[in-house]
């Protein structure tokens, strides 16, 4: 059955129970497309391409796949990011979305199959994995739009995987700081869990670490560089942002822990393989977490080092801003990250508020424990 039109409307051809072709010109070409669904879905179908071809929006059918679109931004993206980051995306990329997609038609994609995609990935990987997925072929298909490509991308129109959990981390207090770094005494890891917990650098930054970094004069650590392990290696990389260089000053005990360290090459904390190598950030992790959980602390992590001395120096009210500045963070996700973990914020604040009233309400309130019983509120006896 076909249904035919009038000049520039296009015609329905139905090829089989279900299965329509569409038809239509745009400045004078001819275009086709199939449709599965009801008459009624070809013919709404049939209305929104002729509109777009009214509104100058017609995109042009390249034959390209996903998987072909992906491999050219991919290496569109390459010059544009880390080695890390990029080879994440193309992991992300390779691993979940193209062995079910990759041979479907750019053009053809839609918003029902990448709902499915991300059902069947949750069973499979945690949220945060399956909310990358859904983030790095949304970077994607924006690029096809911008390129013109396609006119709107279908994760638009997909239900995006929500992440949950928001895990900071957990901060040790000061006893519990001082516990663990006197068991870390004596170890291989003893300076650099101490660089990490006094200066709140991340564990890449402090494993990238040069002698030239340390100003013993000046009692400071300039942050300039981070180790990067990728599949052709460690190397080193600039910080992701500028905020991410920067200069940590510290304690004369720190200096002198520094000074006392063999100075043989060019890092503070190079390889046992040699003073030209750096560390294996994975092994490094996993003799932490091995000891401290030997110490008591089973849940700690290397990056907590961080989190705890961020939380501490906050909690001794030095400014957002000169904690971020220290730490190479954004002001706003460092106070997201602190009111997660934070111990003493809340007793903190009710202390304030009770001075506060003190002051407002007088010795009383303080003396009896509680507000003030007004007079004609009083119990009669």
């Amino acid at each position: 059955m076909t249904q035919r039109r009038g000049p520039g409307e296009g015609g329905i051809d139905e090829r089989s129970p279900g299965h329509y072709r569409l038809r239509w010109r745009v400045d004078g070409k001819r275009y086709a497309k199939s449709v599965h669904g009801s008459l009624a879905d070809a013919r709404k179908e049939r209305r929104r391409l002729l509109q777009r071809a009214d509104d100058g929006a017609h995109v042009v059918p390249r034959g390209l796949r996903l998987s072909d679109w992906a491999g050219i931004w991919l290496e569109s993206r390459r010059p544009a990011l880390n080695t890390r980051t990029w080879e994440r995306y193309e992991e992300l990329l390779r691993l979940h979305v193209l062995p079910q997609l990759g041979h479907r038609p750019l053009q053809r994609l839609t918003a029902p199959e990448l709902d499915e995609l991300y059902a069947g990935l949750r069973p499979l990987r945690s949220p945060r994995t399956v909310h990358h997925v859904h983030v790095v072929l949304g970077a994607c298909l924006r690029a096809a739009v911008r390129k013109g490509l396609l006119v709107s991308s279908p994760t638009l129109a997909a239900d995006a995987p929500v992440v949950r959990e928001f895990r900071a981390g957990q901060a040790l207090d000061q006893g519990e700081l001082a516990a663990l770094l006197t068991g870390f005494r004596g170890s291989a890891l003893y300076p650099i869990v101490t660089v990490a917990a006094l200066t709140g650098a991340r564990r890449n930054e402090v494993l990238a670490l040069r002698w030239s970094d340390f100003d013993p004069a000046a009692r400071t650590l300039t942050i300039s560089r981070s180790l990067e392990e990728t599949r052709a290696g460690r190397r080193f990389k600039e910080p992701k942002t500028p905020r991410g260089r920067r200069t940590i000053a510290i304690d004369a005990g720190l200096a002198a822990l520094l000074l006392g360290l063999p100075a043989a090459g060019p890092l503070i904390f190079p390889s046992p393989l040699g003073p030209e190598h750096p560390r294996d950030a994975r092994t490094v992790t996993k003799e932490f977490r091995a000891r401290a959980r030997a110490l008591g602390f089973p849940a700690l992590r290397f990056h907590d080092l961080r989190g705890t001395h961020e939380t501490m120096l906050l909690d001794a009210g030095v400014p957002v801003h000169v904690v971020a500045a220290r730490c190479g963070h954004d002001p706003a996700i460092l106070l997201r990250t602190y009111a997660h973990r934070t111990k003493r914020a809340d007793t903190s604040a009710a202390a304030v508020l009770g001075g506060m009233a003190a002051g407002l309400l007088g010795p009383d309130w303080v003396q009896g424990g509680g507000s003030p019983v007004p007079v004609d509120l009083q119990p009669i006896d």
